[in-house]
């Protein structure tokens, strides 16, 4: 990787250079000669790796998809046809040659372990598909390292700072990106496992305790965690920073979790949010300031597209497009041109950042994460294409709504009847129920262009026990129990 403090100054024409050359060595000396997919991929097209120039050449690649991806019941390996392996049997085989190799031999085959046996993995979620394994060797973890200190450094922590984890504890990246951060940055840190492992009451306990500076989320649990520690009126005057990561964060949703430290002590506490996927095996976060001024990448370890979601054109800087992800000299499992599905507002932005000069491109943070609910994102419902991820803004961001979750059902449960949309709301104390339901109907339809059949008002721990809150990996905001037909 390069010197990030470097890197992150040096001339936008410059940065493109660099990728073009290190894109070029990719294809030649890893994509094409040890990633099983893209080697059928040149050879289908009848593609030449050499004469590959640079990022402008991965036009001539197709798209790659979830569905490329993820296993199935006729394929459940077939996530490793994106793996890179100069072997065949690596992990096997290297593994037992280290300690047969007596001479100069070792020393190949040591780097050759470091290079690619698999030593570390992580899992998408599986929501529509069943968990697709991705795996880290113990160079790319050095890489993950290196990313989550980057990512400190555009959050503006140090060594001083005192962090607590509160991200679940499972094979996936919003934990493990706060850890490794933690790690190579060398901040004192709790990796709690969440409300799910160490149980928000001990967790309220030791972030009061700590006196910690910063803590890591998931948005919906740190608005209940929050809540909570509010209610028990604790010491969070220490709390400095809330950092977000596996959900997109509606300005009112960091509103609500400002006004809530500041109840509890905190002085202009900040609210930031990373962008990641799985795929990316790696995040990127939002400077501090008020504004959001975008999520700061590292050119050095990936390409990022942005193209028309309905045509696949690219899009021209600043315009709305969806988010196309290209992995850059990693190894373990790498992809090219692998459209996420989720869509940038505002584009990527190649300028120098306003807040912190950073001239790394930046994806704008008003996004419309198809990641966060996979299969729901567009769905038709009383015969009308309906975008569900509008549900996402306008209810974390209400400021009279503490909880909530929208059910898609059929009438009677008859898979031949009349579509229905429900919502289930835990009010703000002291809020006029009649005129919330008003309001929130009315939002609804502008927002999604239906109106819901029912608005349920319920105590927050009805709600909360429905969304699956310390009981679920993410929360089950939005469910559809259409039966089949």
């Amino acid at each position: 990787m390069e010197n990030w403090e470097k890197l992150s100054k040096k001339p936008w024409e410059e940065v493109r250079q660099m990728q073009d050359r290190k894109l070029r060595a990719f294809i030649v000396n890893q994509i094409y000669p040890y990633s099983p997919h893209y080697r059928r991929i040149f050879q289908d097209l009848k593609l030449d790796p050499y004469k590959f120039k640079g990022v402008q050449d991965l036009v001539h690649l197709p798209f790659t998809y979830k569905e490329d991806i993820a296993p199935t019941e006729a394929e459940p390996a077939k996530h490793r046809d994106f793996i890179i392996r100069p072997d065949e049997e690596v992990s096997e085989k290297y593994g037992h040659m280290a300690k047969l190799s007596p001479y100069g031999g070792k020393q190949v085959v040591d780097e050759k372990i470091y290079d690619y046996k698999p030593a570390h993995i992580h899992f998408t979620t599986g929501r529509t598909a069943k968990p697709t394994p991705f795996v880290y060797t113990l160079r790319d973890l050095e890489t993950i390292r290196e990313a989550g200190k980057r990512l400190l450094d555009v959050f503006a922590l140090s060594e001083k700072d005192i962090l607590v984890n509160a991200f679940p504890y499972a094979p996936h990246l919003a934990f493990w990106q706060a850890f490794f951060a933690a790690d190579s940055m060398g901040i004192a840190s709790l990796h709690s496992g969440g409300g799910k492992v160490m149980g928000t009451q001990n967790l309220m306990g030791a972030v009061e305790m700590m006196r910690a500076t910063v803590i890591s989320f998931i948005p919906g649990y740190a608005y209940y965690f929050l809540r909570q520690a509010a209610e028990q009126k604790r010491d969070y005057s220490s709390v400095q920073k809330i950092l977000f990561g596996g959900e997109r964060v509606p300005p009112g949703l960091k509103d609500k979790i400002k006004a809530l430290l500041q109840e509890m002590g905190a002085k202009n506490p900040q609210v930031l949010a990373t962008y990641a996927c799985t795929e990316s095996r790696l995040a990127w976060g939002e400077c501090p300031s008020e504004d959001s001024y975008g999520y700061h990448t590292y050119p050095d370890t990936e390409i990022i597209e942005m193209i028309d979601p309905a045509t696949g054109e690219h899009v021209a800087e600043g315009e709305e497009g969806e988010i196309v992800y290209t992995a850059l000299d990693w190894r373990g499992s790498c992809l090219l041109r692998y459209r996420t599905g989720d869509v940038a507002k505002g584009g990527i932005l190649y300028a120098p950042c306003p807040n912190c000069g950073r001239t790394v491109p930046r994806i704008t943070a008003n996004l419309q994460r198809k990641s966060e609910f996979k299969e729901f994102d567009l769905t038709k419902v009383k015969g009308t294409l309906v975008n569900l991820n509008n549900f996402f803004p306008l209810m974390m961001g209400h400021p009279h709504v503490v909880e909530w979750q929208v059910e898609v059902c059929k009438r009677n449960n008859d898979p031949f009847d009349l579509d229905e949309i429900n919502l289930y709301i835990a009010p703000a104390a002291g809020v006029n129920i009649e005129e919330l339901k008003s309001d929130l109907r009315q939002k609804v339809i502008r927002d999604t262009e239906v109106a819901p059949n029912e608005i349920f008002f319920l105590p927050a721990e009805q709600v909360l026990a429905r969304v699956g809150m310390e009981t679920e990996l993410k929360e089950k905001r939005i469910v559809d129990n259409r039966p089949q037909k």
